[in-house]
C-alpha cells in the first residue's frame, strides 16, 4: 500500500433458490454470491449468499475487520445493514450479532441463504475519524461508478475460507467490469457477469471496478496490462496516461528480469472530485494482480502522471513480495483476528526501495535524483521512532505505539533495504544484491508456498553472508539506528551539509505542516523533522498548532490561499502567528526572511577509487 499526504498535499495540488435446491455439502460446491448493482437505493447494494447445506447447528458469518495490505482495523461490517438469514421456506432464522463484523446463525442446518444491504465507505470519509483508506474502500454511485473492493461486500463462513466462490453481479447497461478476477462465459438473464474464485482470498484480492469503459491495454513482456480510468468530469482518459504507464512498467519489467508471477495486471484509477461524499484518501492499495489508485481529478497532468509513477511503480513491485515471497500469516490471513508478519521491512520496504532503484537502474532518473530521494527518506524517517525494532513493530502494527509508526515502512523500510543491498554488494564484489536475493527466495517459495515467519532471516543469511546476520540483529530485529553515512561511504559517497533554499511552508512537495482531522482540520507544524529558517527564526516548534496568521483563523480551507500568497513574499514581509503549544497560546512575529534549511547532500567522493566506482555502478546499474 502506498499512501500520499491525504489532505494538505492535495490542497497544494489544487492550488496550482428454495427448498428444491440440491443439498450438497458446502465443501463440495461453490458458495454462490449475488450482487445487484441495478436496483440501488440510497447508495446501498443488496448482497445474497447461498452457501449450500451445513451440518452444524450453528454457524458464524463474518465480514473482514482487516485485509492484507492495509495494516489497519477498518471493521467493514459497520457498513452492513439489514442482515437476515432465511430457511428453505423463506422464513427468517434467529441471528445474533456478536460484534461489528460477525453474525451467528442458529438452526444452521435449515439455512438456505443470507441477505444484507451494503453502504459504501466514500460517502462517510468526512464523518468517520478513522476513515477507511480510499483505495481499500467502496463506492456505490448509481449510474456513475461502482468501486467494489469485495472485502466490503462479501464475507465468509467460519471454517470455509478455502472453498470456491461463484460471484454473479447484475450490472447497469453499458457498464463493464475492470478486474483480474476470472470471468466465466456464464451469465444470468439480463445484464450480468459471473466470476469464479478458488477461495475467499481470491475474492478479496481481486477488486472489480464497474464504469462505462475507458481503458487502454498494453503488453509489458509477457504481462498484459489494462489501465482503466474513471474521471467524473471527463478531465482525463486512459489514453492520456497510457504512454507514461507503459514506459514506466516496461522499465520495471526490465529491472525484474526473469521474475514472472502473473500474465495479467489491472490498474484501476479512480479520480475524485474531492466533494464531501467523495474519496479523500489518496494513494494506492496493492493486490496480487491489480492495484486500486485514488487521486484527485483536479491535479495537473504532469503531477498526475508523476503520482501514478510513484504509486503504481510501488504497487506493481508487490508482484515480488508479498505475491511471490510471503509468510504463513499472509497466505492464510485471518481477516477478523489477524496475526501479523514481522517482515514489513520486506513487504513494504523492499517494494518501496525497488520503486526508486529501478528508475536509476533503467535511466528514468539520474544518480543525483536517486541520492536525493534516499536523503529525503532519511529526513522523513526522523519523524518516527528510530530505535523501534522493525520486526517488533511489524508484528504489532495494529496496536499502539507501533501503529503510529506504520508510515516509516516507506521511509526507513526502504533505507534498510538500501543498506542491506550495499552490504551484499560489498561482500559479493558487486555481483549480488537485494534483487538477486528476492529472485532466490521467489524460486524457493513462489505464489503458493509460504515461508515460516521466524525462519526467513536465517534463510537470508544462509544465502548471503554472516555479516548480514549482524545487520539484522542490530538494525532490524534490534533497535540500533543505521549509520547511513558508513554504508554510503562503501559506495564512494559522502554526506555533506549544504544550505538549500526552501518554500515557507514546503520543502519541494514535502510540507512542514499537516492537518489534524480529529481537531476540526486544525493545522499543525510537523514533529520530528528539520524545520526551515522561516519557522526556527520565529521560534515555531514541531507540534505547534497554528491558530491564526495575521489575524486570519487557520484551518484547512484558510491555509490554502496563504500558502499561495507565500510564493510572492519577500524577505521583509512581516507575519504574526498565534500558536497553541502544550495547552498555552503564544504569539510569534517578525519578518519571514529567506527560508533556507541545512541538509545532508549525498555526493560522490572526489578521490573514490576505480574499485569503489565499479561497485557503485554495479549497485545502481547492474
Amino acid at each position: 500500500m502506498k499512501k500520499a499526504f491525504l489532505h494538505l498535499l492535495v490542497a497544494l495540488f489544487l492550488y496550482g433458490c428454495g427448498a428444491s435446491k440440491n443439498l450438497s455439502t458446502i465443501d463440495k460446491s461453490p458458495l454462490v454470491v449475488s450482487m445487484d448493482l441495478v436496483n440501488v437505493v440510497d447508495d446501498q447494494v443488496k448482497v445474497t449468499i447461498d452457501p449450500g447445506a451445513f451440518t452444524a447447528n450453528q454457524i458464524s458469518f463474518r465480514i473482514p475487520k482487516t485485509v492484507p495490505g492495509t495494516y489497519s482495523s477498518d471493521d467493514y461490517g459497520q457498513y452492513v445493514e439489514g442482515f437476515v438469514a432465511y430457511d428453505y421456506s423463506g422464513n427468517p432464522l434467529e441471528v445474533s450479532k456478536q460484534d461489528q463484523n460477525t453474525w451467528t446463525i442458529s438452526n444452521a442446518t435449515k439455512l438456505d441463504k443470507i441477505s444484507y444491504m451494503v453502504n459504501d465507505t466514500y460517502d462517510t470519509e468526512n464523518e468517520v475519524e478513522d476513515a477507511v483508506f480510499s483505495p481499500a474502500g467502496t463506492n456505490i454511485k448509481k449510474g456513475s461508478n461502482y468501486m467494489l473492493n469485495l472485502h466490503g461486500f462479501v464475507g465468509y463462513f467460519d471454517g470455509y475460507k478455502e472453498i470456491p466462490y461463484q460471484l454473479t453481479i447484475q450490472k447497469p447497461v453499458g457498464f463493464e467490469a475492470a478486474t483480474s478476477l476470472t470471468k466465466t462465459s456464464l451469465a444470468d438473464e439480463g445484464n450480468g457477469d459471473v466470476f469464479l474464485a478458488n477461495r475467499y482470498f481470491e475474492v478479496i484480492d481481486n477488486p472489480i471496478f464497474y464504469t462505462k469503459p475507458d481503458k487502454e491495454v498494453f503488453k509489458v513482456g509477457s504481462i498484459e496490462v489494462t489501465l482503466s480510468v474513471f474521471s467524473p468530469n471527463g478531465t482525463y482518459h486512459a489514453s492520456d496516461l497510457k504512454e507514461r504507464m507503459e514506459s514506466m512498467m516496461t522499465a520495471q519489467k526490465a529491472f525484474l528480469g526473469d521474475i514472472n508471477t502473473t500474465n495479467k495486471y489491472n490498474i484501476l484509477l479512480y479520480l475524485s472530485t474531492m466533494e464531501d461524499t467523495d474519496a479523500k484518501g489518496f494513494g494506492a492499495l496493492e493486490h496480487h494482480t491489480s492495484t486500486v489508485v485514488v487521486l484527485p481529478e483536479a491535479m495537473p497532468k504532469e503531477r498526475l502522471e508523476q503520482a501514478m509513477v510513484d504509486v503504481v511503480s510501488h504497487e506493481f513491485f508487490h508482484i515480488v513480495t508479498p505475491l511471490s515471497v510471503h509468510s504463513n500469516e499472509i497466505h492464510y490471513f485471518d481477516y477478523n483476528a489477524p496475526k501479523m508478519s514481522q517482515h514489513l521491512w520486506m513487504y513494504e520496504g523492499t517494494t518501496e526501495y525497488f520503486a526508486n532503484l529501478f528508475q536509476v537502474h533503467e535511466g528514468l532518473i539520474d544518480e543525483a535524483e536517486f541520492y536525493e530521494r534516499m536523503r529525503q527518506k532519511m529526513a522523513n524517517a526522523k519523524a518516527y521512532d528510530d530505535t523501534m525494532s522493525f520486526t517488533v513493530m511489524s508484528k504489532n502494527i495494529l496496536e499502539a505505539p507501533y501503529e503510529s509508526n506504520y508510515a516509516n515502512v516507506y521511509e526507513k523500510g526502504a533505507l534498510i533495504n538500501m543498506a542491506l543491498d550495499i552490504l551484499i554488494r560489498e561482500k559479493s564484489n558487486g555481483e549480488r544484491g537485494v534483487l538477486w536475493l528476492m529472485k532466490q527466495l521467489s524460486k524457493k517459495y513462489g505464489v503458493n508456498t509460504p515461508f515460516k515467519d521466524d525462519q526467513l532471516i536465517d534463510e537470508i543469511v544462509a544465502l548471503t553472508y554472516p555479516e548480514v546476520q549482524d545487520f539484522f540483529n542490530e538494525h532490524v530485529i534490534g533497535d540500533t539506528p543505521i549509520d547511513y553515512a558508513m554504508y554510503l561511504e562503501k559506495m564512494g559517497l559522502s554526506m555533506a551539509k549544504v544550505e538549500e533554499q526552501t518554500g515557507y511552508f514546503l520543502q519541494g512537495e514535502i510540507p512542514y505542516i499537516d492537518v489534524d482531522q480529529s481537531a476540526g482540520d486544525a493545522i499543525f507544524v510537523r514533529k520530528g523533522i528539520e524545520l526551515n529558517s522561516f519557522f526556527t527564526s520565529l521560534g515555531v516548534q514541531g507540534g505547534d498548532v497554528i491558530k491564526s496568521i495575521n489575524g486570519t483563523d487557520i484551518n484547512l480551507e484558510s491555509i490554502r490561499p496563504i500558502i499561495g500568497q507565500s510564493f510572492g513574499w519577500t524577505p521583509d514581509t512581516t507575519i504574526s502567528m498565534e500558536l497553541e503549544r502544550d495547552g498555552e497560546t503564544i504569539t510569534v512575529e517578525g519578518s519571514v526572511g529567506k527560508p533556507t534549511i541545512v541538509v545532508n547532500k549525498i555526493t560522490p567522493m572526489e578521490d573514490g577509487s576505480s574499485e569503489v566506482q565499479k561497485l557503485r555502478n554495479d549497485w545502481l546499474k547492474n
